[in-house]
Parts: C-alpha cells; structure tokens; sequence
C-alpha cells in the first residue's frame, strides 16, 4: 500500500466513527427519558463524531496542502466548548426546576443546591 492509500483508509476510518457516533448521539437524543440523560449523550458522543469527522479532514487536506490552522482551531473550538455547553444546559434545567426522570435513583446536586439556598438565604 502506498501512503495515498493508507491516509485515505484512515481518513475513512475516521469520517465513517464520527458518523457512527453522531447517529449513536441521535439515537441518544431519542430514546433517553431525560434532559440530563439526552445532554450527557449530546455532549460526549456527539463531540466525539464532530472530532472525529473534522479530525478525517485534517489528515485529508494534510495530504494536499499541510496543516490546515482552521481545522485544528475548530478541532479545539469543539473539544472545549460542546462539554461545558452540556454542563451548562443540564445545571440551567436543574436550578429552574426541570424534574429528574421519575426513575432516577440519585439526585447529588440537591444537597449541594439547599445549602447554597440556605448560606444566600443566612447573608
């Protein structure tokens, strides 16, 4: 195998993970009975695929032209932002009251919540 040929396997190895990993982020967005559940698959699966998709690119144009400072800033770009997003989303759906799943079995943030109510409440 020449090295056209074994970039172009991994280029689509890459793209064809990034795109089984958006549909599993899909099928996540669906089935999931929750806003909690559907961010947490949101946020890990889906920022996977995108990275692995734009990832694929890189080592595509890599071939032509070389490093390619966008690809790599949007790589960054999404591998910072799309985690904290998530976190953010499910911490703003808690605080305004979105109820857990009914067959949720831990709720860690509502002792953490009451005490931060009760120190704003105490100033």
């Amino acid at each position: 195998m020449t090295v056209t040929e074994i970039s172009s396997v991994v280029v689509a190895v890459f793209v064809l993970l990034g795109s089984f990993l958006s549909l599993v982020t899909t099928i996540g967005l669906l089935r999931l009975p929750d806003i909690y559940s559907r961010t947490h698959a949101a946020s890990k699966s889906a920022t996977l695929g995108v990275l692995f998709i734009l990832l694929g690119a890189l080592v595509f144009f890599y071939q032509e032209s070389g490093l390619d400072a966008r690809l790599i800033l949007g790589i960054l770009f999404v591998f910072i932002t799309s985690p904290v997003a998530g976190h953010l989303i499910s911490r703003a759906a808690y605080y305004t009251n979105v109820p857990l799943w009914g067959k949720s079995v831990r709720d860690d943030l509502k002792v953490v919540s009451k005490e931060k109510r009760s120190k704003s409440v105490q100033h």
